[in-house]
């Protein structure tokens, strides 16, 4: 269950990336995350309910927790973001819980880092993206909307689509160099974004130097 989620965080992010950068409307990114995230806390709940059904009293194992708990973080932040753009909310209420998951994320690094040293690497991968969402809907650094936007894109399939078909298909990567390889990859993937970003902003002195020049004789 929790790899058929990271297929869907991959359809969600893409379509969330697009609508930053304005390839796509807001109002089809958010009917697409609201119908995956809802499908994401359903699938949550049949995973813990799965996990629990063992011997009466055992205590669920700490790697079943985490791993439900990442599941419900991404559901619900589909679901608030799905929320958001139907009711036209602001977004600053969804920036802040951005801001807590993207630590909370942080946090489920760590503890991954051990165990499972791959996940570890897409989870601080992740963080970084709830914290540009953070930044930009809560905090106003709206410089960072096209990196954002780019970020999202390139890191949905790198980081949710292909891992969530390696684990369907049995071939979750366990090695430490994978992990290592991941993180070498994620951050060419970053500087990408960056670079893309960079490519469709134009300098505030170049803007209004084509602002003037667009202006009637007269009106200068």
């Amino acid at each position: 269950m929790a790899y058929l989620c990271l297929l869907l965080s991959g359809a969600a992010l893409l379509a969330n990336g697009l609508a930053t950068l304005g390839r796509i409307p807001r109002r089809d990114a958010g009917v697409l995350s609201l119908a995956i995230g809802s499908l994401q806390l359903v699938l949550a709940v049949g995973y813990l309910a799965a996990a629990a059904a063992g011997p009466a009293g055992a205590a669920l194992p700490a790697e079943t927790l985490m791993t439900a708990v990442g599941m419900v973080l991404f559901g619900l932040t589909y679901v608030h973001v799905g929320i958001d753009t139907r009711l036209g909310l602001g977004s600053q209420g969804l920036g802040w819980f951005c801001g807590m998951v993207g630590f909370v994320g942080l946090l489920l690094a760590g503890s991954w880092f051990a165990s499972n040293p791959f996940l570890a690497v897409l989870w601080l991968c992740w963080s970084l993206l709830w914290g540009l969402l953070f930044g930009s809907m809560a905090l106003g650094w709206r410089r960072v909307d096209r990196f954002t936007g780019w970020a999202l894109v390139l890191a949905s399939q790198a980081t949710a689509t292909v891992p969530g078909f390696l684990g369907l298909a049995g071939l979750w990567p366990q090695q430490g160099e994978v992990a290592a390889a991941a993180a070498a990859g994620l951050a060419a993937l970053l500087l990408a974004a960056f670079l893309l970003a960079r490519r469709g902003t134009v300098p505030p002195r170049a803007a209004g130097r084509v602002a003037a020049g667009a202006l009637p004789d007269g009106a200068r």
